[in-house]
């Protein structure tokens, strides 16, 4: 009487399948991740120039002015994002150049930190100013940065 033997598992052509079908969906995946994770780095940032925008409502509601006395911008209560945690990507400053009256006009901008994983973001720089104008230094699209 003859045994045959049956073999469980599987052949070296059905793994290279799995293993190509892998392939195809991490490649397809990852970039949508990686843009995910940008917008969201973005969406934090905004939140940030939009609180500060706010700081900056209220310093003219009690002064009467952007400035104070001495012509001098109040110190920002924060100055990168995200405000908590590590890594940072952006730094939060004010964007003075071209403003004719610094009392009663300001821009607010995040700039992204050199290194980090926000640096080649093709929105670039995120500004807001006083009157609620909302502008990019990149390349994208203005609505696709600030998702107007």
């Amino acid at each position: 009487m003859r045994y045959t033997t049956r073999q469980n598992g599987f052949t070296l052509i059905e793994l290279m399948i799995v293993v190509a079908v892998i392939g195809i969906l991490a490649a397809v995946a990852y970039p949508s991740y990686q843009e995910h994770i940008r917008q969201a780095r973005r969406a934090d940032a905004q939140t940030a120039l939009l609180e500060l925008s706010q700081f900056m409502e209220r310093y003219y509601t009690t002064n009467g002015r952007y400035v104070d006395g001495a012509g001098n911008r109040p110190a920002l209560p924060f100055t990168q994002s995200p405000k908590d945690g590590a890594p940072k990507f952006y730094d939060l400053s004010f964007d003075n150049a071209g403003i004719a009256n610094q009392a009663t006009a300001y821009v607010l901008q995040a700039v992204p930190i050199a290194g980090s994983a926000m640096a080649t973001d093709a929105c670039g720089s995120l500004r807001i100013t006083n009157t609620g104008v909302r502008t990019r230094t990149g390349t994208l699209d203005a609505n696709r940065c600030w998702r107007n």
